[in-house]
């Protein structure tokens, strides 16, 4: 591996490091953790945040390749994206396992499920 190399993985490792680092963006991530798809509508319903706000973080993790949007005419459909390495991987796996006995992440868990079983089929 080159120096060229060996920079881009550290700032692109970076980057997926401080996307996690963000609250909101983590509570993002653990509602769509397994084969889950969503709209952003019951997402920001989940969280009780404003709509544009929560876009706007989808739009960050869009960006960096951890999550994939769905548009279905005036709705948007987000699921996690394949990982692009390991290290994208491990973190994924992390929200689910080591940080789903958080309280405030059990809850928006629980909030989403009450929204979208309200939807039916």
């Amino acid at each position: 591996m080159d120096a060229t190399t060996s920079a881009t993985s550290l700032a692109e490792s970076t980057a997926l490091l401080r996307a996690f680092a963000d609250p909101v963006r983590l509570r993002l991530l653990n509602l769509l953790v397994g084969d889950r798809e969503v709209c952003v509508c019951h997402l920001h319903e989940a969280l009780g945040l404003p709509q544009p706000t929560v876009s706007r973080h989808l739009a960050h993790l869009r960006k960096l390749g951890l999550v994939v949007g769905r548009k279905d005419g005036l709705w948007v459909h987000y699921r996690l994206a394949r990982p692009g390495s390991g290290l994208h991987r491990t973190l994924i796996d992390c929200v689910g396992d080591c940080l789903g006995p958080i309280e405030l992440l059990r809850e928006d868990r629980r909030r989403l499920d009450r929204l979208v079983s309200r939807c039916g089929p």
